[in-house]
């Protein structure tokens, strides 16, 4: 057996922006470091963010994305943690044609580097990609036939991306083939009501399937319309739960694990380094390809007590799914703050409270339109929910504006042309 200190790194990433997702990835890898980690894992294309939708289909963008992950591995070690496996999510192209799909080399794929010592050792594309629901990516990339599987410490470890995991086949079954010990699944899964105990239970399932343990890392924050809810995990090879990250926050979850060696893959005569085409159980086919990073296992360490967050009740979720999203959709396009219309109804007092969560009461600015139509106690409300939670608010009376448009009405008979 041989120990293993992993860190899923929950971050919060900028869509296009791959100077600061890799500065982001420094300072995660850094605080990994300062605890202890082996192997320090990032969601699903991090370096340039998620959904990058038609972004991955200018070159230039998919040109600076590689050349963004080779110029991170090379920083990495210039920063001391190039003894530390890193993968990390980006934007990739395919070397070769993908002849079922009628596609050429050069194509894009949504794909995960393994960084270590200054170098990119080994690179994963996505295998299955999804196309409903809030999914596109069909449209947008090629899929990956390669299973790269890396010994790190002694342990064989193998990678996944997201739907890797949600469809039977594929990457989790040639996982088991392999003989893998640990499973890594990088993700940008959207929230949704209900699930987070699906992805348990996903989680738990692969893992038995593939005979290894598995860690689930998963991008958290506001994309436009999405929201991620973070929620990284790790199970054993039973699908037992190890340790749980909290939701809706950018955090480091570390656990500590306890794992099989890889020698009986080698002994099998998986040879390090040499291709083995392996059946991935639907329809295609997958190529195993080993690299030996560090065989020998680190020496023996106390193992820490692991973080299992409590879920929270659904309309905790759901109110933390609404901030979030709130939150990243004002900072991430740039505004400094937002104003809304206080009517002292229920709606308008949830916005603000949502506005006032997601941004500070500094920076939400309301409005109070009294007329004739409102009641004294709307427009008490309104001034009373603005004291309490601390946010500017403004009364500007319209009554002068109805009057004038029900002049202009009866001036023309009644009849708006």
């Amino acid at each position: 057996m041989a120990q293993l200190r992993v860190a899923l790194a929950q971050v919060n990433t900028t869509v296009g922006d791959l100077e600061a997702n890799a500065d982001l990835v420094s300072e995660w890898v850094r605080l990994a470091a300062r605890r202890g980690a082996h192997l320090v894992a990032f969601p699903e294309m991090t370096l340039t963010g998620y959904p990058a939708e038609d972004l991955v289909l200018r070159r230039s963008f998919a040109a600076a994305s590689r050349d963004a992950v080779d110029h991170l591995a090379r920083r990495l070690a210039d920063e001391g943690s190039g003894e530390r496996a890193v993968i990390v999510g980006y934007l990739d192209t395919s070397r070769a044609p993908t002849p079922r799909l009628g596609r050429p080399a050069g194509e894009p794929q949504n794909a995960a580097a393994v960084l270590w010592r200054g170098e990119v050792v080994a690179r994963y594309a996505k295998h299955h990609l999804p196309n409903y629901g809030v999914f596109d990516e069909f449209r947008y990339f090629v899929p990956g036939y390669d299973f790269p599987v890396f010994r790190l410490h002694g342990v064989d470890v193998g990678l996944t991306i997201c739907e890797d995991l949600w469809q039977d086949g594929g990457p989790v079954a040639v996982a088991r083939a392999a003989g893998v010990n640990l499973l890594v699944c990088v993700n940008g899964s959207p929230y949704e009501r209900g699930k987070t105990s699906q992805r348990d239970e996903l989680a738990a399932r692969r893992a038995r399937e593939a005979g290894a343990a598995l860690v689930y890392v998963n991008l958290v924050g506001g994309q436009d319309e999405l929201v991620f809810d973070g929620g990284s995990l790790a199970v054993d090879a039973a699908g037992r739960l190890l340790a749980r990250a909290e939701q809706f926050t950018e955090t480091l979850l570390t656990v500590d694990l306890d794992l099989p060696t890889g020698a009986a893959a080698l002994a099998a005569g998986r040879a390090a380094g040499e291709g083995t085409s392996v059946d991935a159980g639907d329809g295609t086919a997958m190529t195993v390809t080993r690299l030996p990073l560090a065989s020998e296992p680190v020496p023996a360490f106390d193992a820490e007590a692991p973080v299992v967050a409590h879920r929270l009740d659904s309309a905790a979720e759901l109110y933390r799914a609404v901030v979030t999203g709130t939150r990243d959709y004002v900072r991430k396009n740039g505004f400094t703050s937002v104003v809304l219309g206080l009517s002292g109804g229920i709606d308008s007092a949830l916005v603000a409270a949502i506005a006032v969560d997601a941004l500070g009461a500094e920076q939400v600015h309301t409005v109070a339109m009294p007329s004739i139509h409102s009641s004294t106690g709307s427009v008490d409300d309104a001034a009373e929910l603005a004291r309490r939670t601390g946010v500017t608010h403004t009364v500007i009376p319209i009554q002068p504006v109805v009057d004038s448009f029900h002049s202009a009405l009866t001036a023309t008979g009644g009849l708006a042309g």
